[in-house]
């Protein structure tokens, strides 16, 4: 059978930046093995594979594919997803979409912003703050200086479905210095340590915006991720946990993307409510292409 698809830039501020991403609708969803065929015959960082028939609890099944394999949870394919499903699929105004990943059902909602646009939230699940790592390690494998590393604050695995460690940099230079190597990175591996790293410093490309980020990851070599939601949302239960900012309730706008040509904007608000980290990650999602699969 065939399929419709769609591809949209998630936290893009214009056509042609942001992550792209691509969502195959249909019902029943391809087997596995197709899933994770096309996932690579797309080769965007993530696509994602959704039935429009939501589910008893209400919720939508949705699959999230890299091209070498699954993800329990992905940022960018929840909002993107949501959206196409919103647009395309209820074909209707509504202010929340629920989608059931593997592990964890996440809530979507939309928000018109003061600038008459639209801004996707997800709600993040639980993080779970683990293992810490020395500086000198990461650095080598990251090709740079230990000194280029903020060490007021300290290298950490973040996860919920998926982990990454989270790297704090002293400022853009160093940044824009890094590059994964994955043989100088291999002990670190060989320790539990995940292959993705999400590096961020508080200079930034504009002054309206308060952190720069980069991500790497392992997909048939080294990627990097024009725009990662759910490394923001790593980034929110980390600066929450280590106090980085004194206020106890965020809103931050994170740049992304610059070394791909790809710049994107990341929207995150995190406190503690009630004891527990409430982490949101927003952005804009906007429509570039609609297919049939064949």
């Amino acid at each position: 059978m065939s399929y419709q698809f769609h591809i949209v830039d998630v936290f893009a501020e214009q056509s042609y930046s942001g992550n792209p991403l691509a969502v195959v609708i249909g019902e029943p969803l391809p087997s596995e093995e197709t899933m994770q065929k096309i996932a690579a015959e797309m080769n965007f960082s993530e696509t994602t594979f959704v039935s429009p028939v939501p589910e008893e609890d209400g919720g939508y099944r949705l699959r999230i594919y890299t091209p070498s394999k699954e993800l329990a949870f992905a940022g960018h394919p929840i909002l993107g997803t949501a959206q196409v499903l919103r647009n395309h699929v209820i074909n209707g105004i509504c202010s929340q979409i629920k989608l059931n990943l593997m592990e964890s059902q996440i809530p979507v909602t939309f928000e018109l912003a003061d600038d008459g646009k639209e801004v996707v939230w997800f709600l993040a699940p639980e993080m779970v703050l683990g293992a810490l790592s020395e500086v000198e390690p990461v650095a080598n494998a990251l090709g740079i200086s230990s000194d280029d590393i903020e060490t007021r604050t300290p290298l950490q695995v973040v996860s919920a479905g998926t982990a990454a460690i989270i790297v704090p940099l002293r400022n853009l230079d160093a940044l824009r210095e890094c590059m994964l190597n994955l043989e100088k990175y291999s002990s670190m591996l060989a320790d539990g340590f995940p292959p993705l790293i999400y590096l961020f410093t508080q200079q930034t490309h504009h002054s309206q915006n308060d952190l720069c980020v980069r991500f790497f990851f392992e997909a048939h070599g080294v990627r990097e991720d024009p725009a990662t939601g759910n490394g923001a949302a790593f980034l929110g239960a980390y600066l929450l946990e280590h106090q980085f900012f004194p206020e106890s309730d965020l809103s931050l706008r994170i740049e992304q993307g610059y070394e791909v040509r790809r710049p994107s904007l990341i929207r995150l608000h995190a406190r503690m409510q009630n004891g527990h980290r409430e982490i949101y990650v927003g952005g804009h999602v906007l429509s570039i292409v609609e297919g049939k699969l064949l």
